[in-house]
C-alpha cells in the first residue's frame, strides 16, 4: 500500500507541475513577447467625442483637463479605467463578444485577440455576465449627454435599467466632474478602434 501511496504523491505532484508549466508558465512566456501599446500611444489618435466633451462641458473640462490633446486624452483614459474597474462595472458588464448566442448581432462583430493587446485592457474585463449589454462596441453609439444622464441617474434613459445611481460623478451643479468625465472619455473609447465594415454598436 505504500507503494502505491508514493506513486500516486509522485503522480500527483508530477501533474501538478506539469499542469502549472503548461497553463500558466508557458503563456506568460509566449505572450510577454507580444508588443504592448501603451496609454500615451492609444491617446495618440484623440477620440472625436473627448473633443465634444470639451465643447459639452467647456467649464469642467477647462478645470480638469485643459486643452482635448493626447496628453489630457491619455490622462481622461487612464483615469476612467480605473474608475470603471474601482466601481466594479466589469461585474455586470463585459468587454467581449463571443461567438455565441448571436452576441454578435447584439453587440457587434466577435472580438479578436489584438483589440486587447494595450495598456487600457490590462487587466482583462472580459466578464462572463450579462447583467447589462456588452460594452466593447460602445463608443459613438450614444451621446456624451447621455452617458453623463445614465451615470447620473440610469431610469432616466432606460427605464428598466438595474443599475445603480453614481452621484459622485457629479458636482453640487449636477454636471460631471473630473472622475465623471474620465469614465465618459473612457466608455466613448471602447470600441473606436472597430471600422464601420467591421461592426459596431447595435
Amino acid at each position: 500500500m505504500e507503494k502505491f501511496g508514493a506513486s500516486f504523491l509522485i503522480a500527483g505532484v508530477v501533474t501538478f507541475f506539469l499542469g502549472f508549466f503548461l497553463q500558466g508558465a508557458m503563456p506568460v512566456m509566449t505572450l510577454s513577447s507580444l508588443p504592448t501599446q501603451t496609454i500615451e500611444e492609444v491617446a495618440q489618435d484623440v477620440s472625436p467625442h473627448f473633443v465634444q466633451l470639451a465643447s459639452d462641458y467647456p467649464e469642467e473640462f477647462k478645470k480638469y483637463f485643459g486643452e482635448p490633446n493626447p496628453e489630457s486624452f491619455a490622462k481622461a483614459l487612464d483615469m476612467g479605467r480605473d474608475w470603471y474597474i474601482a466601481e466594479a462595472c466589469w461585474h455586470c458588464h463585459s468587454q467581449f463578444v463571443r461567438p455565441v448566442s448571436n452576441e454578435d448581432l447584439r453587440f457587434g462583430k466577435v472580438s479578436t485577440a489584438d483589440e486587447y493587446q494595450n495598456e487600457l485592457h490590462l487587466p482583462q474585463l472580459f466578464g462572463t455576465r450579462r447583467v447589462g449589454p456588452d460594452l466593447s462596441r460602445l463608443a459613438g453609439k450614444y451621446s456624451n449627454d447621455w452617458h453623463a444622464a445614465h451615470l447620473y441617474k440610469p431610469t432616466s434613459v432606460v427605464p428598466y435599467s438595474v443599475m445603480p445611481e453614481y452621484p459622485w460623478y457629479f458636482d453640487e451643479n449636477k454636471r460631471p466632474n473630473e472622475r465623471g468625465l474620465a469614465l465618459i472619455a473612457y466608455l466613448q473609447w471602447l470600441g473606436s478602434w472597430v471600422d464601420e465594415d467591421g461592426g459596431g454598436a447595435q
